[in-house]
């Protein structure tokens, strides 16, 4: 059974750490969060930073739409949205465990299963930008899963063109999992 979105309303600093051990289902697989990262619209990482364009709109609408966004060209990166409506806050999904759908994850990740890093995660899952905007709970369903045993928290990765202050901020969580 889907899960109640209402804790999606919570800040991405709140939210992010909730995702790991959740269930993504989309397009044939279902993929467990492993490892997330939040973005808050005043933090010089985050797409909101500098105000709302039509490429980051899904972060100012309401918690529990996806932001999908294709980065350096070549890689669709999926965000859950967070907060309140107009609030430009996501959470990354960074990295997951196909736990369905093993033959379609392979054939889209050409032979391989592994899920690690958000590229991977978006490829897995066949979503792209076409994707950004669109609710969680019709096509792209979320699920309880299993509790991780610990998460850690660790600066964020890949964002070298942000104030110290936000490179610095442990807003990575990776969960800690007893498989």
């Amino acid at each position: 059974m889907s899960l109640c979105l209402d804790f999606l309303q919570a800040s991405a600093l709140q939210v992010a750490p909730k995702l790991i051990g959740k269930e993504i289902f989309c397009h044939g697989v279902k993929l467990r969060v492993l490892e997330t990262e939040a973005y808050m619209e005043s933090d010089t990482a985050c797409h909101a930073h500098k105000g709302q364009t039509a490429r980051n709109a899904p972060m100012f609408g309401p918690s529990g739409h996806l932001y999908v966004y294709l980065c350096y060209g070549i890689h669709h990166l999926v965000n859950i949205v967070t907060g309140p409506q107009g609030s430009g806050q996501a959470v990354l999904i960074r990295a997951g465990l196909v736990v369905s759908g093993f033959e379609t994850a392979r054939n889209r990740r050409n032979g391989r299963i592994e899920c690690i890093g958000p590229g991977k995660v978006g490829q897995v899952l066949n979503l792209n930008v076409s994707h950004s905007g669109q609710p969680i709970g019709q096509n792209i369903k979320l699920f309880d899963g299993i509790s991780p045993q610990q998460i850690l928290t660790v600066p964020r990765v890949g964002i070298d063109y942000a104030q110290p202050c936000d490179r610095d901020a442990p807003w990575r969580f990776i969960g800690q999992f007893d498989l």
